[in-house]
């Protein structure tokens, strides 16, 4: 692994203090990372806002991170308690808060806690240096939808623009004040170099297989030991719809609305026109919602580019073909 301070700590403000309401100050097309807590409306955070502060230190159901890495197009929700001694969250948690370290770990967001100043690999959820190396974070469900979707099919509220400066609003490695109308990563999203490197326009890094694009959009997933990689193009391919057995788990990805996958029941889902069909009635691709009221139980998975799942997982975890 590869660790390389980038810019300054905190250069990039993470949120600690998040506001939410009904408007929202960007467009339909926007995407957002959306949560769902136990009580309470869902959730939405936009892309726009997270490019300048990667990431939310929220209180809803308990303590989540909501984090994204631009450079790896990673989108993943952590529960924020780990016991002190590094294993999972149980009766008597130590609560974290994140902040930006400004070190990348290959091409990867690291993460700090303020409590131990241990630090955090955000497309992993594990604890790479400090005293909780070792430790890892709970992922928890979550998705990435258009704006417009979660409008139209969360009944939720939505992160309003936390405002301030952030590294990532100029050119240099001091912040600058934040226009979230800005898209510092167009080029990069759009461009064919995938890192840091490609992002500054120095270079770029080496990809050595043809079968799936770097910056492919994936859905990662891991239970009972195993990881798999699901890119949306490979839903795409199977018609909008794919079943995959992961760790003994007997899942269903939807591709209509996004990326998401869900327990399947036993069902067997087909697309029909614009429309997600099974056990006799309609099912909603972003929410795993059906017409009759029933619900699919939402996975914890990561959506992040095809590049950062294989550096933590290898090569061999990304699905490159309907199985």
């Amino acid at each position: 692994m590869n660790v390389r301070q980038v810019i300054p700590k905190d250069a990039i403000p993470s949120v600690d203090d998040p506001v939410f309401g009904t408007a929202y100050d960007g467009d339909d097309t926007d995407r957002v990372v959306v949560y769902e807590p136990a009580d309470g409306p869902p959730r939405a955070y936009p892309l726009r806002h997270l490019n300048y502060h990667e990431i939310v230190n929220d209180a809803a159901d308990h303590p989540i991170a909501v984090t994204w890495c631009p450079l790896c197009g990673s989108a993943v929700v952590y529960d924020r308690r780990v016991e002190t001694d590094g294993t999972t969250a149980g009766d008597d948690p130590l609560q974290l808060t994140f902040g930006v370290s400004g070190k990348l770990a290959d091409d990867d967001l690291v993460m700090y806690d303020r409590e131990t100043d241990s630090e955090w690999k955000q497309s992993l959820g594990a604890c790479i240096a400090g005293p909780l190396e070792g430790a890892e974070l709970t992922v928890l469900p979550a998705t990435v939808v258009e704006y417009g979707t979660f409008r139209d099919e969360y009944d939720g509220v939505v992160l309003q623009p936390p405002g301030g400066e952030s590294e990532a609003a100029g050119e240099g490695e001091e912040p600058e004040p934040i226009e979230y109308d800005s898209q510092p990563y167009r080029e990069y999203e759009t461009g064919e170099g995938f890192g840091l490197d490609a992002h500054r326009g120095t270079g770029g890094r080496e990809w050595d297989r043809d079968d799936i694009d770097p910056k492919a959009v994936v859905l990662g997933v891991e239970c009972g030991g195993e990881a798999v990689g699901v890119p949306l193009s490979v839903v795409e391919e199977a018609g909008g719809v794919l079943d995959v057995v992961v760790g003994g788990r007997d899942l269903v990805v939807f591709g209509t609305e996004g990326l998401a996958a869900f327990e399947n029941p036993g069902y067997e889902f087909v697309v029909e026109g614009d429309e997600i069909r099974a056990d006799g009635t309609t099912w909603d691709g972003a929410t795993g919602a059906a017409a009759d009221g029933r619900r699919l139980e939402r996975v914890p998975a990561k959506r992040l580019f095809a590049f950062a799942w294989q550096d933590d997982h290898g090569p061999d975890a990304l699905l490159t073909f309907p199985p």
